[in-house]
């Protein structure tokens, strides 16, 4: 094992006399043979950055493995010191106040609520010390009493008591120890039968009252603490999920922002509903600097409704509109801004009737641009239920999304609906005429044919039954009704010989 270090120096000295040849070898070369220069300002940004990621796979693989460890190791610390948030992925605010004055106090005031957060070691040993506290308390208070009365005195003592003729105020008292066994007793209303008070010391008929009504008192309350703290609505987050990241990509046409959110559990989560905030640094107007606005942002699920029916995972949408502070974010930009979206999950348990939040967040480098979840419910018909595959919670796909920000994809969408438009408005427009055109001549061969046709009453012989449909047929394949009229409707024009014309009537 102590060879060890020396091997990795001299593998380190063999690299370093390795790239020594290389570089001299590459500069006699360059001076021959000049390679043509990059402009990587031309470059696409998501381009430029996944050569980069390509060209770094191809340099650390020629790295020997325990180089190769301690460069992912640094490259892991500068991570961590990097990424600055105000919400951990856990749902933990990442805020620790200082300097408050008179903490100590103030938490002191609010005792039920500082047992009920802090940690379960300390409230266990709470919950110990504040009976046991009580028991060695009392047990003072009955030794101060059975001194005081002259219990303690050799002549006075249990074995003498019935020589000497004396009634002590509590019997089988020899010493503190049977005290404190005296106090356990009576403020857990044990009860042995061989040590009671006695009507001699009203004193200790006063005690023994005061400490049952303590004892219960003190029961009471860390009992309510322990089962506070088990029934915390906390706990029920840990079985609500949000996916790792969250998404860019369109939907509709229209920019948004998707993530994920599902539930473990059978019992449901009741009113659910989600929100979502941006924090990142603004400057007004006048200068101030505020370095962390919060900006709302409009989420739901589907038709765009914050309230959502939590059976099975979900994904929830936020439209990247004019009234979105991400509407001029565009792929460069997610590169270089700096900001955070924390996310909000709020409803009822079902089980308890309690409100619980659940919370999460996303940094500028876990939000994917041009990519959507993949669906993860689907039927099992052997089973005749939805069966949801949790192992396809995180998983994305690539989808076609353009690098430019929303305001640049309306303005482009604007501009070329434009010409569409008025193309659309004109062919409607000479359709229109042409309808209107058609109407006319139909009416005016409506009013000649009428004016030609004669008409003549059914014969009584072969009446006409009212079920019998006027429909439109064309025999010759030009537009005419039943009536044998010429017609102008859409739906005559149309209209094929499909039944034959009554031939055993005549027609008005």
């Amino acid at each position: 094992m102590r060879r060890v270090p020396q091997i990795v120096e001299a593998r380190r000295m063999s690299m370093r006399a390795q790239t020594q040849t290389n570089t001299s070898t590459t500069t006699s070369t360059a001076s021959t043979d000049e390679e043509p220069q990059i402009d990587f300002n031309l470059l696409d940004p998501i381009k430029l950055s996944l050569c980069q990621e390509q060209m770094a796979d191809h340099f650390l693989s020629d790295i020997p493995l325990l180089l190769l460890h301690d460069l992912y190791r640094h490259t892991r610390i500068s991570s961590k010191k990097m990424r600055k948030r105000v919400v951990q992925k856990n749902g933990e605010c990442n805020v620790s106040p200082s300097n408050v004055a008179k903490r100590r106090r103030r938490y002191l005031q609010d005792i039920f609520t500082t047992l009920v957060d802090i940690q379960w070691r300390w409230t266990l040993l709470v919950f110990a010390m504040s009976f046991i506290s009580s028991w060695l308390l009392f047990a003072l208070v009955w030794w101060i009493i059975a001194y005081m009365h002259g219990d303690l005195l050799p002549h006075h003592l249990p074995d003498q008591q019935a020589a000497s003729n004396w009634t002590p105020c509590v019997m089988s008292i020899f010493s503190f120890t049977s005290c404190f066994l005296f106090s356990v007793e009576t403020q857990h209303t044990i009860g042995y039968g061989s040590r009671h008070t006695t009507e001699k010391c009203p004193e200790a008929i006063f005690v023994m009252c005061i400490q049952s009504i303590t004892g219960v008192m003190i029961q009471a309350f860390m009992v309510g603490i322990v089962f506070a703290k088990l029934s915390r609505p906390k706990k029920r987050t840990q079985t609500l999920m949000f996916s790792r990241n969250a998404c860019l990509c369109l939907r509709d046409g229209e920019m948004c922002m998707l993530f994920r959110v599902g539930d473990m559990r059978k019992s449901h989560i009741i009113e659910a509903h989600v929100r979502a905030q941006l924090i990142r640094k603004r400057v007004t107007l006048e200068g101030e600097v505020l370095p962390f606005f919060q900006y709302e942002l409009d989420v739901g699920y589907d038709i765009g409704e914050d309230r959502i029916f939590f059976i099975w995972p979900m994904t929830i949408i936020h439209k990247i509109n004019e009234n979105s502070p991400l509407f001029d974010l565009s792929a460069h930009d997610l590169l270089r801004e700096k900001f955070e979206i924390v996310v909000i999950l709020e409803g009822v348990i079902e089980s308890t009737g309690m409100t619980t939040q659940a919370r999460s967040s996303y940094l500028p480098n876990e939000i994917l641009w041009g990519y959507r979840f993949e669906p993860l419910v689907t039927f099992n018909k052997e089973l005749g239920e939805y069966a949801v595959d949790y192992s396809l919670f995180n998983n994305v796909y690539q989808v076609n999304t353009p690098l430019y920000s929303a305001r640049e994809l309306a303005r482009l969408n604007s501009q070329e609906s434009t010409p569409e438009r008025e193309g659309e408005n004109s062919r409607s427009s000479s359709r229109q005429q042409q309808i209107g055109q058609k109407e006319e001549e139909g009416d005016d061969e409506d009013d000649q044919e009428s004016s030609i046709i004669p008409v003549t009453p059914l014969t009584p012989a072969t009446p006409m039954s009212p079920l019998t449909p006027m429909t439109p047929t064309s025999a010759s394949g030009t537009g005419s009704c039943a009536l044998d009229m010429h017609c102008a409707s859409a739906a005559c024009e149309d209209t094929n010989a499909t039944q034959p014309l009554l031939q055993d009537h005549n027609h008005v």
